[in-house]
């Protein structure tokens, strides 16, 4: 298996992170995250599981994921139906417990670097009956038929996703499934909210920060659900699932207590929402963008409003899921960073 360095962005330097991150961009301590000492995955985010590890500031993880199905499904002749039960879907390492975290900081995810695990890697993409974008589920109730259950292996590696003998797409890694631990619920690994979750937003990727409400000392990071690439929107419910050493750098912001996720790039910063219905999450995201930009950028509110109705970036996550998900962005550029 190759492994890829964890690279640095330039830009990081200037990154909140960097700049009100107890660790002030200094490296740490380097971790491994096992599937040995993960031991038992855990299929619900929330306080009351035992840490596999606690680390610092400015520290590395180096964590092994499983893929979304831990595995069950190893060859395009299973049935999801038979060697899957749901829920439990999602398995997540952690939690890890970051040293000083305590409700109402933020914890930085930096991912470093994503690269398929195993000796000849592959990525699952199927059907399951009564889930996705285009059919009936539990959720919204239809009479019609099922659907059929289809199961495709596709070969990777860190530069391609071979779909077929057709397509080839580009290995665009991204992390499905990312939270810190609610303050008191225990919330299914399907399900995104305030606190991260089955976000399945593309752009939670290498060379990205993820900002993360700490709601717990501690906060308890958790982690899995990795992808080699997903169109936005995860229409059919499934993206190239597969298994990852997933390098992230972590780091904790005191004092900084924000509502939903948040997100950080060298060109842009977003906010996260989730909620069903799909514009009820657009509008989470929208609305906390405009307080971000009211509150550390020195805008009117009015005008943030407006100013958003017009050069403002909507993202999407997934639509198929318990609850949706819609990241608000703007350029940094346009705010004076």
């Amino acid at each position: 298996m190759a492994v890829m360095e964890a690279t640095v962005p330039d830009w990081l330097g200037t990154s909140i992170m960097a700049a009100r991150g107890v660790a002030k961009g200094k490296i740490g301590q380097t971790h491994e995250l096992t599937e040995e000492r993960q031991g038992k995955y855990h299929y619900t985010i929330g306080p009351y599981s035992d840490p596999v590890m606690t680390v610092k500031p400015g520290d590395r993880i180096r964590v092994w994921t499983q893929d979304c199905f831990e595995g069950r499904i190893r060859s395009e002749s299973d049935k999801p139906s038979e060697v899957l039960e749901m829920p439990y879907i999602n398995p997540q390492c952690g939690p890890i417990e970051i040293e000083g975290a305590e409700k109402g900081d933020a914890v930085a995810v930096h991912i470093e670097s994503m690269v398929p695990r195993g000796e000849n890697p592959r990525g699952t993409c199927c059907l399951i009956q009564e889930f996705g974008g285009l059919t009936g589920t539990t959720y919204t109730a239809t009479l019609n038929d099922p659907l059929p259950e289809v199961v495709r292996k596709i070969n990777l590696d860190e530069h391609s996703v071979y779909w077929s003998d057709r397509v080839t797409l580009p290995y665009k890694p991204h992390v499905g499934t990312l939270s810190c631990s609610p303050e008191i619920d225990s919330i299914n690994t399907l399900t995104p909210d305030q606190h991260g979750g089955n976000m399945d937003m593309p752009d939670i990727c290498p060379g990205h920060i993820t900002y993360l409400p700490a709601k717990v000392p501690g906060a308890r990071l958790f982690l899995g659900d990795c992808h080699a690439c997903q169109g936005e929107g995860e229409v059919c419910g499934v993206a190239v699932e597969h298994a990852t050493i997933t390098t992230i750098r972590v780091d904790l912001v005191k004092g900084w207590n924000i509502t939903w996720p948040r997100l950080e790039t060298e060109d842009m910063i977003m906010t996260i929402g989730s909620a069903r219905p799909l514009e009820d999450a657009m509008r989470i995201a929208y609305r906390e963008l405009v307080f971000w930009m009211v509150k550390e950028y020195g805008f009117e509110k009015w005008d943030a409003y407006m100013l958003l109705s017009q050069c403002g970036r909507a993202k999407l996550g997934n639509f198929v899921d318990p609850k949706y998900t819609i990241g608000a962005a703007i350029l940094k550029s346009l705010i004076g960073r």
